[in-house]
């Protein structure tokens, strides 16, 4: 009989909750939940993932007509046991480490394999930031100084003529947008699990001067794909294929998540990729737009993207790591630029040693943190709001290409 009652109580439990919840999506009009709960508890996920391909509607980036087999000369040597043992950890699927433009080491874990496609989560913004480049090169965006408005005319009201291009490329245009990959009932949330970006984006105040703060929020970039789309004439995948994705020798289709069948791009993330296509990405910033001889992307215009604009940061420092939709760590002068993903999505860029490191994941490092304010003075200032992992892959290759140099 008690039996009987625990499970009357706890079937009584479960529906309130439900009850409740329905409740709430209905009152506060955020359909969105639906849409969340169906991809991710209801099929024992507890949030997005990398291979969330088959999850949404894509539109294809078909691989590239111009295709170049990557050069490939793997070291003799080899990741030490205790790095092996940190990047499982931490649920690595793919480490690449191209130097020289050659393919050196390459290695991938689990069901993670050369043709396998991921998501890139963030790291797709730095390719937005690309896009603009390009946008701007060929005369269809006059310059980054240029107005939202001119592109978006819901911009043209509530105070947000001000607001130009630039300030979405640095982060900085101060909306109203909760930035959140964990709350349900935040403006990311609704970007990923929504149907209607151009809605969602278009309704956002601006609540602080533009150009001030940066604060990062994936409202920018998906207005920026927005531009990109109205200043073309073209669908973001359809330019992206054109402008980036053929000219760089991509050897599989790519995959770009929409909102709704037949919708707009998620262009604040998700893009879907092979590790070594992303690696090509990495190429192309790293040789300042240029692909085997062709100027892709505006060399002045990466030579911008990578500097730092000083502006504020929610540290209370003044920013030093981050560019035109694109990560900066500015390691003493010898600069490091990185695409960067939730889950530890990356695409890391050494100018100084002309090296590129792919890492991709299900899991990223704590942010780093100062010991004492004290080391605010210091150097090891530069590393605020970059990710531990980050220095760990970075040392990872250091040592891959060292000891591949000395045997």
């Amino acid at each position: 009989m008690m039996v009987k009652k625990t499970i009357k109580y706890i079937a009584y439990f479960i529906l309130s909750i439900v009850v409740a919840v329905n409740l709430f999506i209905l009152l506060s009009g955020r359909y969105y939940l639906y849409s969340g709960i169906a991809k991710t508890y209801l099929i024992g996920k507890m949030g997005p993932g990398i291979y969330d391909l088959d999850v949404f509607p894509v539109n294809k980036i078909p691989k590239s007509t111009k295709e170049k087999k990557l050069q490939v000369n793997f070291s003799k040597a080899s990741i030490t046991d205790k790095e092996e043992q940190y990047l499982n950890e931490i649920d690595t699927r793919a480490f690449l480490i191209f130097q020289d433009d050659t393919l050196i080491h390459e290695q991938y874990w689990g069901d993670h394999s050369i043709d396998e496609v991921s998501n890139s989560f963030s790291a797709s913004k730095t390719v937005i930031g690309l896009l603009i480049g390009i946008a701007i090169g060929e005369g269809k965006i006059p310059s980054v100084d240029e107005p939202v408005s001119t592109y978006i005319p819901e911009f043209k009201t509530k105070g947000r003529a001000r607001l130009t291009i630039r300030h979405l490329l640095t982060m900085s245009a101060g909306f109203d947008w909760q930035e959140s990959g964990k709350n349900p009932l935040s403006e990311a949330a609704e970007g990923y699990y929504g149907t209607d970006l151009y809605g969602l984006v278009t309704r956002l105040r601006i609540i602080e001067t533009p150009g001030k703060r940066f604060h990062y929020q994936s409202g920018n970039s998906q207005i920026l794909g927005f531009i990109i789309e109205k200043a073309t004439g073209e669908t973001l995948t359809n330019y992206m294929y054109k402008k980036i994705w053929d000219p760089i020798g991509a050897s599989r289709d790519a995959y770009w998540s929409l909102d709704k069948e037949a919708g707009d791009e998620k262009a604040f993330c998700c893009l879907y990729a092979t590790a070594r296509d992303f690696a090509r990405l990495g190429l192309l910033v790293l040789h300042e737009g240029k692909v085997n001889g062709i100027q892709i992307v505006p060399k002045d215009f990466i030579t911008q993207m990578v500097q730092t604009p000083k502006m504020a940061t929610d540290d209370h420092v003044l920013n030093m790591r981050y560019g035109w939709h694109i990560w900066v760590y500015k390691n003493q002068g010898k600069p490091v630029h990185y695409f960067r993903g939730l889950k530890g999505q990356y695409v890391i860029v050494l100018p100084h040693l002309n090296r590129v490191i792919v890492r991709l994941g299900e899991k990223r490092g704590p942010h780093y943190k100062l010991s004492d304010q004290s080391d605010l003075k210091s150097q090891n200032a530069e590393k605020l709001g970059h990710t531990i992992d980050l220095f760990e892959y970075l040392n990872i290759a250091d040592g891959i290409v060292n000891l591949s140099s000395n045997k």
